[in-house]
């Protein structure tokens, strides 16, 4: 009795996780759950593209990430918006809207900046007497000025309202075919789908050449080929378990409410534009 009291009264012995895994007759145990990487496995990996592993360990979107600088949470995401479009909007999780936003906009922005700028070059060798009196006459390079201020905002502006309604008229061509509306997560696809932009683009191809190598830069047009079907057949069956032929009727819902939003997006901003500029 003395020796069982003894027992009773002292402290457990901590047991090792082998042998208590030798011990379960069923092998099962649980054990609290770790954030890691769901491509390299590493508890301290800032995201490895920000995917969403199958197995629901989740690995925060890079661009959400605020530990990250905000050049590499950009082009990362970006980067896995398009090189690594399936697996990142099958797994793309549900969250905030306007760090989305915000990731969308500082990418039409530089996407939108960046073919201004290669476009220069390619104005002087094709007009050069053109650029030279543009440059000369004071009114003309007054209305210049106000179209860069004013109009590449204006065009990466009608660039993020085009993702947008990409995203939500999936959510809509969704539950037409049964699916339960995911409405913040439809509008989240739209806005890291900015991405694309930004990636295929010139500032794509140059980063991608300065960083992977000139033959990485030379894949992107194969690359965007079908890209917004692909990314979009992947967050279908993702966030709303479509595949098959409901998929494809999702995905004509959308592209029709894609195209329409941005033909009246684009006829908002061309009017703000002649408004802003001549009255």
């Amino acid at each position: 009795m003395a020796e069982r009291g003894k027992k009773t009264g002292s402290r457990p012995s901590l047991e090792s996780l082998e042998d208590r895994l030798d011990r379960e007759d069923n092998g099962l145990f649980e054990v609290p759950a770790t954030v890691v990487c769901a491509r390299c496995g590493d508890a301290e990996c800032l995201g490895c593209h920000g995917l969403l592993a199958k197995s629901g360990i989740v690995s925060v979107v890079a661009w959400e990430r605020p530990a990250m600088p905000v050049i590499l949470r950009l082009w990362t995401t970006a980067r896995a918006s398009t090189r690594d479009a399936e697996a990142f909007f099958e797994g793309l999780p549900d969250g905030p809207i306007l760090p989305a936003l915000r990731f969308a906009a500082l990418c039409e922005l530089c996407a939108a900046s960046a073919m201004a700028l290669f476009a220069v070059p390619i104005a002087i060798a094709v007009a050069p007497g053109w650029v030279k009196s543009l440059l000369l006459d004071p009114s003309a390079r007054s209305v210049l000025a106000r179209v860069i201020v004013l109009g590449l905002p204006a065009f990466a502006l009608l660039l993020v309202l085009a993702h947008a309604a990409h995203g939500l008229s999936i959510d809509v061509g969704a539950q037409r075919q049964g699916a339960r509306r995911r409405t913040t997560r439809a509008l989240r696809f739209g806005l890291y789908a900015c991405g694309w932009d930004l990636v295929v683009g010139p500032l794509g191809a140059v980063v991608l050449a300065l960083t992977e190598g000139a033959k990485a830069a030379l894949t992107l047009t194969s690359l965007g080929a079908g890209l917004p079907t692909r990314a979009t057949n992947a967050f279908l069956k993702g966030a709303y378990a479509l595949d098959g032929d409901e998929a494809k009727r999702a995905l004509a819902t959308s592209y029709v409410g894609a195209a329409t939003s941005t033909v009246l997006g684009a006829l908002v901003v061309l009017a703000a534009i002649v408004l802003l500029l001549f009255l």
